[in-house]
């Protein structure tokens, strides 16, 4: 029974193993490189770096077996690197505080920097052996502890997206992008380097703290840069800075795209230029740009090549001397140097491969003897000697000016160095676990040689650590570490050389004051005047501008536009112009506001000055008239037509002299009413004086005009009588009882109608009712001071409202028809002939009178401010001294100069001239009917 059942189990046993065979088996084997030493090791560590710059291509050919591409391109800066990894590793395993009683192992793997390869490392590193069994951890080695990797953030985020579904932890040394925070996709991912949420934080502080408005921006086509310059773009718009141009590095070679780009930043007028990229895609564009002869134009990196050897390659000073950026902490790591020179080229194959590429040789024998044979086509050489490009092994990697021995700039190589002493602690932390103390249930424990990863996730995620030398303690928060950057400036030096100078600092942990320190004055920019450049679409609008936006174009292209008068800006580039108030005005920058000037027709004034002498002139002329008829009145021509309207006359024209001095000064409520008021009153009893003079002298002229026709006719009748008589023989006239009468009658005609009682009552009633009218305007709506701020619009101009235009109007008006009927009667009695004419003074005084009221209108309307005022009163002084001057200079010149005029015989008419047109004036009406009476009897007389 017991045989038969063991060979029933061995049956089973070959029938599973053939039904496995027959159902599973391994896709493909993939080809990795790397180190790996995990033989008597208590823990193994797995690394991961992109020792190659990308894969090998292949033919595409898809009817051979297909396999996993090789690598080419070795970069010498990752090596260092992953060399790094491996010192530490070693340096832990000596120490005695530090895993006493644990060995490291380490299975590093090369990710080529693509993802197809760090994903074949990390099922590879899962499984356990070379060939990679997704969801299996084959064989009974030592437990995994973590992947330190994977390299760029694109090939952190596709390993993590694997580990994080076995929950197992993944510490990256250079993966920055902002997506990996995400604790919900990538749960088990830490990181020893910053987030780049702090670095596009603090590269836009950079262009904001230089003012830089206008930035091009390229970003490699990875999720480094896309997720980078994302964030940079959106924190740097919203501050108001604009992008000139946003491009993206191709990860696949492409000569067309980088020339595109080139073109673009040849074109761009943006200074300052962005970019989020590693060393390794941003490389095809340097090249490209030197042989443009790109310069004048300042970088921004980021810590992925701001201290790259890669980038930093002889001719690149006039490109990139001046360019600022921001790389991680460094340190100094003691014995790592002589670590690197120490290397045994024979190691392994990667190690190989580097020593090759490094001294241009190769270490296989028979591979140097190929290809000394296909040189020389003989092997003389090699018989002599050992063969031409074979490498000695012994070479002095020191001797080399080499990125990879070049520890001046630890940066990356320190995050590393502190991602392996993060897993150490972690791990000795789970080792000194005390029973019941511990973090899981029932405060268990896990054991060091066989603990679960997600065991290992909760040390790593608590781990804090201080750094050995440095003294830099370590933690992490969310799996990120601080934010602290320091400020990278490229510099020539003595040598000719880049040098990277520390110009600042940036503490993302700070506060926001305190964020970024930089030293202005340490910094060397690319450009011959040694200052920070202006980049920038538009000049700022200086205060009094205002922006105007273009049509179609960023918001920090803008013309600016001069704000209009009354307007002002008083910050730097305003979007609107500010009006200023009702009393204020722009000055001539308009950038402040400034009180609007008062004006009014001052009395200190030269202006003023000259108006109050013509006026104060006027008055005393006028007056000095008045006192030479007093003297003269009871001579005929002072008596000739009513001294006391000629009296009032002159006291009219003295109110109008003196009130044009009243619209001097200040306007106050009683100037503005007193100054319209007496303004209106003198000039109606100015008016209707002339008026009433006028009136007589019309009604006298009328009928002087009809006594004389009857004259005439009866001349006639009577030369007709005498005809009739010396035909019939008469030798005598006889004068019948109804030429006596007829002649009576015409010795006395009626021509004082109006006595000297009637004109006064008409001037009196004439300014009376304008005085009524004057008097309902003052009690409605009586004039008053005002700004007028609307009429200029720099100054407020004080002047008089006149309350009422109806009221101005029907009182002005007034006026105008007392002016008119004076004329009328005036102009009616101007053919009274005599030796003195007072209808023909009066006539041309209104004319003047009209002349200047009508020029005044025009005048008056096209002048602004106290001009206005100034015309007023030049109209009313004109008028006033054409009245005076027209009525009372004649009077004057025979009562002073031709004293000899003023006789009652001088005032009789003129003989009349033989066409039988006689006229005659005031002076000599008295004597008309004996002219009548004359001229009857001269005609009257027989010729006989």
């Amino acid at each position: 029974m017991r045989g038969f059942l063991l060979g029933l189990f061995c049956f089973f046993c070959a029938y599973g193993s053939l039904w496995a065979q027959s159902t599973c088996k391994l896709k493909a084997k993939f080809n990795l490189s790397g180190y790996k030493d995990v033989e008597k090791k208590r823990v193994v560590i797995g690394g991961m770096f992109p020792v190659h710059k990308s894969v090998a291509s292949s033919n595409g050919n898809t009817s051979n077996l297909p396999v996993s591409s090789g690598c080419a391109g070795f970069n010498f800066r990752t090596f260092r690197w992953t060399q790094t990894m491996l010192f530490a590793i070693n340096e832990i395993n000596q120490r005695e505080d530090l895993l006493p009683n644990t060995d490291l192992g380490y299975v590093i793997y090369d990710s080529c920097f693509t993802i197809s390869k760090a994903v074949e490392g990390t099922l590879t590193y899962l499984t356990g052996q070379d060939e990679a069994v997704p969801n299996y951890r084959c064989g009974n080695g030592p437990p995994l502890a973590t992947l330190i990797g994977a390299g760029g953030s694109d090939l952190s985020i596709a390993t993590a997206r694997i580990l994080g579904l076995y929950h197992f932890p993944q510490v990256s040394y250079c993966s920055t992008c902002s997506a990996l925070n995400n604790k919900f996709q990538f749960p088990t991912f830490l990181r020893t380097i910053p987030n780049d949420l702090h670095q596009s934080a603090a590269m836009a502080q950079l262009v904001l703290h230089f003012g830089w408005t206008w930035v091009g921006t390229i970003a490699a086509e990875d999720d480094y840069g896309k997720y980078g310059i994302k964030d940079f773009k959106e924190q740097v718009e919203e501050a108001g800075v604009c992008i000139s141009f946003s491009e993206t590095l191709p990860k696949v070679s492409s000569p067309e795209a980088i020339k595109s780009i080139v073109q673009t930043v040849v074109e761009s007028t943006a200074k300052i230029i962005v970019v989020f990229s590693s060393d390794v895609d941003l490389s095809p564009l340097i090249g490209e740009l030197l042989r443009h002869n790109v310069t004048n134009r300042t970088w921004i990196a980021s810590e992925a090549w701001v201290t790259s050897a890669l980038i930093n390659q002889p001719g690149v000073n006039s490109l990139l001397s001046g360019t600022l950026g921001f790389g991680v902490k460094k340190a100094d790591i003691p014995g790592l140097q002589r670590h690197l020179l120490d290397l045994d080229p024979y190691a392994d194959a990667l190690t190989e491969e580097f020593w090759e590429t490094l001294f241009n040789c190769t270490l296989d024998y028979s591979k140097a003897l190929r290809i000394a044979k296909e040189a020389n086509g003989t092997l003389s050489r090699s018989v002599r000697g050992l063969p031409y490009g074979l490498c000695t092994g012994s070479e002095s990697v020191a001797q080399l000016n080499n990125t990879y021995s070049d520890v001046s700039q630890l940066r990356i190589t320190y995050s590393v160095y502190k991602a392996v002493y993060a897993v150490a602690h972690a791990l000795h932390n789970l080792e000194h676990c005390e029973d019941g103390k511990g973090p899981f249930v029932g405060g268990s424990c896990a054991n060091i040689t066989n603990f679960e990863p997600w065991q290992l996730m909760y040390y790593v995620k608590n781990v804090r650590y201080k750094m050995p030398n440095t003294g830099e303690e370590i933690y992490f928060e969310d799996g990120d570490t601080e934010g602290f950057y320091d400020i990278i400036n490229w510099q020539i030096s003595d040598n000719g050389e880049i040098s990277y100078v520390t110009v600042g600092h940036y503490n993302g942990s700070a506060s926001a004051e305190e964020k970024l320190h930089i030293r202005n004055e340490s910094i060397v920019w690319n450009n011959v005047e040694l200052e920070p450049p202006r980049s920038v679409c538009s000049e700022n609008c200086e205060p009094g501008t205002r922006k105007g936006i273009r049509q179609g174009e960023p918001v920090c292209c803008f013309d600016c536009i001069p704000c209009a008068d009354g307007e002002i800006s008083n910050t730097t580039n305003a979007r609107e112009c500010i009006l200023c108030t009702g009393d204020d005005w722009s000055n001539d920058a308009n950038d402040a506001c400034v009180p609007k000037i008062i004006e009014f027709l001052a009395f200190g004034e030269p202006l003023g000055i000259t108006l109050i002498v013509i006026s104060a002139f006027g008055a005393l002329v006028t007056i000095a008239v008045g006192v030479v008829l007093v003297m003269y009145i009871g001579t005929p021509l002072v008596k000739a037509n009513d001294a006391l309207l000629s009296f009032l006359l002159l006291l009219s024209l003295v109110v109008t002299f003196l009130c044009s001095i009243v619209f001097l000064g200040e306007p106050q409520n009683w100037s503005c009413m007193t100054s319209q008021v007496a303004l209106a009153l003198g000039f109606a009893l100015c008016l209707s004086c002339i008026m009433g003079k006028a009136a007589v002298l019309m009604l006298r002229a009328r009928a002087l005009k009809k006594a004389r026709a009857k004259a005439k006719a009866a001349a006639k009748a009577a030369k007709a009588a005498a005809e009739a008589a010396a035909n019939s023989g008469s030798p005598d006239v006889i004068v019948t009882s109804s030429n006596i009468n007829d002649t009576a009658a015409l010795d006395k005609p009626e021509v004082d109608i109006l006595t000297f009682g009637h004109q006064r009552s008409i001037a009196a009633v004439a300014t009376l009712i304008q005085a009524v009218a004057c008097t309902v305007w003052l009690i409605i709506l009586p004039p008053h001071p005002v700004k007028n701020t609307a009429a200029q619009n720099v100054k407020i101009i004080l002047e008089c409202d006149e309350g009422s235009v109806v009221f101005i109007c029907c009182i002005f008006a007034y006026d105008i028809l007392l002016a008119l009927l004076a004329f009328i009667f005036a102009f009616t009695a101007r053919k009274l002939e005599d030796h003195f004419s007072e209808a023909k003074s009066m006539t041309f005084g209104m004319l003047v009178f009209f002349i200047v009221w009508i020029s005044f209108v025009p005048a008056y309307l096209s002048t602004r401010g106290k001009f206005m005022v100034a015309v007023q009163i030049f109209a009313i002084l004109a008028s006033s001294f054409g009245l005076l001057t027209c009525i009372f200079l004649p009077k004057c010149y025979i009562l002073l100069v031709k004293p000899e005029r003023n006789k009652e015989e001088l005032m009789k008419p003129r003989p009349k001239p033989k066409d039988g047109s006689s006229t005659g004036t005031s002076a000599s009406l008295a004597t008309a009917a004996t002219d009548v009476n004359a001229s009857f009897a001269s005609t009257a007389i027989d010729e006989n």
